[in-house]
């Protein structure tokens, strides 16, 4: 199922069409994703990357896609790998308070947000790495979104005019896609940053965007964004290839609450998808971890 195929389903299912529920399925989607990530941990999900630890510096940036960590090591000079062992901060900052405490890492902590960007994480080591060793980590990640022709990018064009605020929630008109959603700055009668808050869906590079005048304190013209980028042009992920029952009931479940429907059918949904969930696990933390040659053909007993 791809992204075109999900958002018809939903509507259809819905039974709706009403402009403003259309324009949140992206959302939907996004938070029935959201739950199946963190509820599920899937091999086929998880991603290998290496970096450099600098020396003397006991922090490390995790990827701005990280979920969770299925394993850290340090590479020593020689080749060897030295798989670290997950603890808490406290037991790194206790085992090694002192800045002279330096060599190999042994292990690491979650440390929290990072300095220079606060909605992304980072690692604590310890001891403090001595030297500028290679670092490899298996880790668990957000994939991009099903969603096709999410907002990403653009170039503003300021206009001139407009009263200076910020304007939140705005919504952005014309392209060929809906349901983008913007907090707009205007400082010095100009616009001059675009925020998103809901990224939207079906847009393609090249089109041009702007918001009236009466969400924008109601003077002022000539305000654009053209959009330079998108998301996931093709609508498509590995949950939609591969098992899309939990993209359609998670997203279904959370329409019948913006809807506000009857509580029977947002139970009727979460069965649905609780199910579906119970399948995607069965192969997610099955099927995927084991083999014949370890575990044995499965088969049924069967009474002779």
């Amino acid at each position: 199922m791809n992204y075109v195929q999900l958002y018809q389903a939903v509507q259809d299912y819905a039974e709706s069409t009403e402009q403003l529920f259309v324009d949140n399925i992206s959302t939907f989607v996004r938070q029935a994703e959201d739950r199946i990530y963190n509820t599920v941990q899937i091999p086929s999900l998880r991603r290998n990357v290496t970096g450099t630890l600098s020396a003397n510096n006991k922090y490390l940036s995790a990827p701005s896609d990280y979920l969770s960590t299925y394993s850290l090591a340090v590479i020593d000079t020689d080749g060897t790998y030295e798989y670290l062992l997950n603890k808490d901060v406290n037991f790194i900052r206790q085992a090694y308070p002192q800045p002279t405490d330096t060599g190999l890492p042994r292990y690491y902590a979650l440390f929290g947000s990072q300095y220079t960007d606060a909605n992304e994480l980072s690692f604590l080591l310890g001891p403090t790495p001595d030297s500028s060793y290679t670092v490899e980590m298996h880790y668990f990640y957000y994939p991009t979104s099903i969603v096709q022709g999410a907002l990403s990018s653009g170039i503003i064009t300021g206009g001139t005019g407009y009263a200076n605020n910020l304007y939140s929630n705005v919504p952005l008109t014309g392209g060929s896609g809906s349901g983008a959603t913007a907090n707009i700055t205007v400082a010095g009668n100009t616009v001059t940053s675009v925020t998103f808050n809901n990224k939207g869906n079906f847009y393609v590079a090249g089109d041009v965007l702007s918001a009236s005048t009466a969400d924008l304190g109601g003077i002022g013209s000539s305000f654009l964004f053209t959009v330079t980028a998108v998301e996931n042009t093709l609508g498509t992920s590995w949950l939609g290839d591969n098992y899309d029952p939990c993209l359609l009931y998670g997203a279904l479940r959370e329409a019948v609450i913006f809807q506000k429907g009857e509580q029977d059918m947002v139970q009727y949904y979460e069965k649905q998808f609780q199910d579906a969930m119970m399948q995607l696990n069965r192969l997610g933390t099955g099927l995927e971890r084991g083999d014949a040659y370890r575990d044995g053909q499965a088969r049924i007993k069967v009474n002779p």
